[in-house]
């Protein structure tokens, strides 16, 4: 991306295993951004309510928690690391009992408020991309670009079995079938920002779709958004 080219803000949002952060990785380098995971930011306050021993169920005390915390996304040619108060985390955040937590922490109206709060700091200067649940319309509802991928629950689970390696453990795999659909109930009706599309988004259906499909897909909504700014 070269001086000249407008630095957009691009917002994808969708459920759980519709590939969001593959996507919003890969669309970053394609495009010269930087990649604001938000999840890693709820993952990372997830991972410190475990350590500290912090109810995932009080949102009071996950406020003063994340207060007290600093939680940093340095961009790398690999993707984000992930720093919680100066430690690297990035491997740490990713495994089950960090991601089970994040779901809950992310429940928490205050939680989020002050989330969002860093987030849109994150991103004052545009030629970002942020992915997550709510991105298109709590953190950035003036977004240029706002993409909302979806895709089957059946799809989205064989992902997740997949990319968890449980194809040959059928307990494991239904166990991860079992958490996807309960996240996809907690996303949906919490009080706080319910998953939802964006009115102006524009909506990909990844079921029958490569990756690299959807990144074409994505890449050609940008170049439409860009092709109508030089037109101004």
């Amino acid at each position: 991306m070269n001086e000249a080219t407008p630095k957009f803000v691009i917002a994808i949002d969708g459920p759980a295993g519709a590939g969001k952060s593959t996507i919003a990785s890969r669309l970053a380098k394609a495009l010269g951004y930087v990649n604001l995971e938000s999840g890693a930011m709820y993952r990372a306050l997830g991972l410190k309510s475990i350590e500290t021993g912090v109810p995932v169920s009080d949102g009071r005390a996950l406020l003063a928690l994340a207060q007290r915390s600093t939680i940093a996304l340095e961009p790398t040619s690999e993707g984000n690391r992930v720093l919680l108060d100066g430690r690297d985390v990035s491997a740490r955040i990713r495994e089950r009992d960090v991601t089970d937590a994040a779901s809950k922490v992310s429940t928490h109206p205050e939680v989020r408020e002050w989330m969002v709060g860093k987030q849109r700091e994150m991103g004052a200067q545009g030629g970002v991309i942020m992915e997550g649940r709510d991105i298109g319309t709590v953190v950035f509802p003036h977004a240029e670009i706002k993409i909302f991928l979806d895709a089957d629950p059946s799809v989205r689970e064989g992902r997740r079995v997949v990319q968890a390696n449980a194809q040959d453990d059928p307990e494991r795999a239904e166990k991860l079938k079992q958490d996807l659909r309960e996240r996809d109930y907690r996303d949906s009706t919490r009080a706080a920002a319910p998953l939802q599309a964006a009115k102006d988004a524009i909506h990909i259906d990844s079921s029958g779709l490569t990756i690299e499909g959807v990144i074409a897909r994505a890449e050609q909504i940008v170049a439409e958004k860009l092709k109508q700014h030089s037109m101004k």
